[in-house]
């Protein structure tokens, strides 16, 4: 039996009329990925369409991560023991929750943002005119590709330094937690990152492929150095 094709975007499908899944996913990033339920998100990621992806996955990490500190300054709220650090608290589940929420509508950026690289893809490069025009046209969106990558990026930055005042002054019932969120938000640092380094290596425009990386090295510096410093007081507070 004959191996058959698997549909590509423009490809014509059997009953003659042609495919184009770059429409249907333009009206999904509008319909919000984030309204999804964790189910439905699930499903779309596991699904054949390329977003959301590696970046909004990360970006849905990182809030977890986040949400999980919000938790560990929360719980400590109101409580007697935690009497000298209440107003700081309270601060820290605000910013939490803002840095919450920007990280959420990252989710729908990163999508909004891969369309033009995708639709710069499938210019035509037949001639040398087009040829050039398209290369432009690649070099352009992978660049804009990035920028989502690269703020997700920083705003896990912000979420470790926020977890690290978490750890240290939320609730010690939450430490594990605390930890947690850690994990987390370092693995969606890590994994926005492979974003920012895949683009850089197609980019022809080599002055800022090489901003970008030395940008994304710097923060997986960072967030490696202090996310080790916040689990490492974690596992010795709840090990022993």
């Amino acid at each position: 039996m004959a191996e058959e094709k698997t549909p590509e975007y423009g490809d014509q499908r059997p009953d003659g009329h042609v495919r184009d899944d770059r429409d249907e996913m333009r009206q999904e990033v509008q319909n919000s990925m984030t309204l999804l339920s964790v189910r439905d998100f699930m499903a779309k990621l596991s699904g054949r369409d390329p977003v959301p992806g590696g970046g909004g996955a990360s970006a849905v990490a990182a809030a977890l991560g986040a949400a999980l500190g919000s938790m560990t300054a929360a719980l400590a709220v109101g409580k007697k023991r935690y009497a000298d650090s209440q107003e700081a608290l309270e601060k820290l589940t605000e910013q939490f929750h803002e840095l919450i929420q920007e990280l959420l509508a990252c989710v729908d950026r990163d999508a909004e943002n891969f369309l033009p690289l995708l639709s710069a893809y499938g210019l035509p490069h037949s001639t040398p005119e087009e040829t050039k025009a398209r290369e432009e046209a690649v070099g352009a969106a992978l660049a804009k590709a990035s920028e989502v990558p690269l703020c997700i990026m920083r705003l896990c930055l912000q979420a470790l330094r926020l977890l690290d005042e978490a750890e240290e002054k939320g609730s010690r019932m939450a430490v594990s937690d605390a930890g947690a969120g850690v994990k987390l938000t370092r693995a969606a640092l890590e994994a926005a990152s492979l974003n920012v380094y895949i683009n850089a290596k197609a980019m022809k425009d080599r002055e800022t492929a090489s901003r970008q990386r030395e940008e994304a090295d710097k923060m997986v510096r960072e967030g490696k150095k202090l996310s080790d410093e916040i689990y490492g007081r974690v596992l010795k507070e709840i090990r022993g």
